[in-house]
């Protein structure tokens, strides 16, 4: 009986030290955040909630932006694990855990890996790229909103060519599709899966562009025949409960990206479009409500970023777009989002506005790198932001659709 134990760790001590040690990294990232008016505080969502704002904007305040934990290795010949996780988070129902990775990665040959467990989606540009190499405090719309979310599912990828050339990597995967409900970090509630596709490519160092798309449906359990309960029906000119159900909350991506950079210069973008689906969702579990105005409602967002590294300083710009309604579509016989009723104007406070979620930023930065090699080991950025006016409701005797600026300075430390 005390022989299994023994063996088992004889054959431990038998594998290589290297195998045996872990790696322990991580960063600390301080936020402080600066309105230049008081909106952000005082004035609530405009209708439909589209624009996607962090609770950290909405005050003046000093926070722990993350505090991440990475624990990595390898304990069989191709064979790896890697487990991050952050105590910073603040827990509840759509985000049930502190832990962010957890996942193992097999390699059965050259250029060939099978990763399995809860990782980001693959999603966007900025959404692969470490939270300590991104451009600025914060990510893009495009990557905010869409990339950086994590799932459990399994991904198959295959590289090829040389990187000191030309050299990519294509990766089919799937996912359960619970990002948008619960963080990704729980099993799924529905037999619906999401189906991606991503082709990275490089050009030796400097040069990165790929494309991606991904394909899914609706996260909320779908049993019965069928459970019209769990389908909204707002009436008027809107499709039947029936057909509401049919659609599942069809959810689509389709982006495309390209980043230089050669330690001096730096230029990004990255284009993306697709259904909203079940991110604003006309299915849901009790008491459903429709959280967009068509069944078919697409999204456009992009970005451009041009920057100017001059040994420990970097100087940045960005121009980014949002679009949440970019083809246009509405059940209702007039714009929602300019009237209330066909050839009335939508008033507030006697005035007229105008939530169209189509918004804007434009973002000016400045980094300090103390190693400028290795900017991620320790760097302090200084971000204005100025959003377009738009995804707030006026306050008190404000006239308007209305916005808010922000300044953040954040201080970044990795280990």
């Amino acid at each position: 009986m005390k022989r299994i134990p023994t063996l088992g760790l004889a054959a431990l001590a038998a594998l290589p030290l290297s195998a045996q040690t872990a790696k322990i990294g991580g960063d600390i990232q301080l936020w402080y955040t600066q309105m230049m008016d008081s909106n952000l505080r005082y004035n609530s969502s405009a209708p439909g909630g589209y624009y996607n704002l962090r609770s950290e904007f909405k005050e003046n305040t000093l926070t722990v932006r993350r505090a991440e934990i990475k624990v990595s290795g390898n304990l069989l010949e191709g064979i790896d694990y890697e487990v991050m996780f952050d105590p910073s988070i603040s827990t509840g129902t759509t985000n049930p855990m502190i832990l962010q990775d957890a996942f193992l990665t097999w390699k059965p040959a050259p250029g060939i890996d099978v990763k399995a467990g809860q990782f980001k989606n693959l999603q966007t540009y900025e959404g692969l790229t470490s939270s300590t190499e991104i451009l600025f405090a914060e990510r893009s719309q495009l990557g905010r909103t869409f990339g950086d979310k994590r799932d459990r599912g399994v991904a198959f990828g295959a590289s090829f060519g040389d990187p000191k050339d030309f050299s990519g990597k294509a990766t089919v995967a799937v996912f359960n599709g619970m990002n948008d409900a619960i963080a990704g970090k729980a099993n799924d509630a529905n037999a619906a899966k999401d189906f991606v596709v991503r082709l990275d490519f490089a050009l030796g160092k400097a040069q990165k562009f790929g494309v991606y798309t991904l394909q899914g449906s609706t996260d909320v359990p779908d049993k019965g025949n069928p459970p019209a309960s769990i389908a909204a029906n707002p009436g008027g000119a809107w499709p039947s409960q029936a057909a509401i159900y049919d659609s599942k909350d069809k959810t689509t991506n389709l982006g495309a990206f390209y980043a230089y950079q050669d330690g001096t210069w730096t230029i990004t973008a990255e284009y993306m479009t697709g259904l909203l689906g079940r991110r604003f969702a006309t299915l849901a579990a009790s008491a459903p409500t429709a959280k967009r105005e068509h069944l078919d409602q697409k999204f456009t967002g992009y970005y451009l970023t041009g920057g100017y590294t001059t040994g420990n300083h970097t100087f940045l710009a960005r121009y980014d777009l949002m679009n949440m309604n970019s083809g246009d579509q509405w059940y209702t016989a007039y714009n929602p989002y300019t009237q209330s009723a066909p050839g009335t104007p939508l008033l507030v406070n006697g005035a007229p506005v105008d939530y169209t979620p189509k918004f804007t930023e434009a973002t000016l930065g400045y980094t300090y790198a103390w190693i400028p090699a290795k900017a991620k080991v320790a760097n302090f950025k200084l971000n204005y932001i100025a959003r377009s006016k738009n995804f707030l409701k006026p306050f008190g005797t404000q006239t308007g659709e209305q916005g808010g600026n922000t300044l953040v300075a954040a201080f970044l430390v990795a280990f």
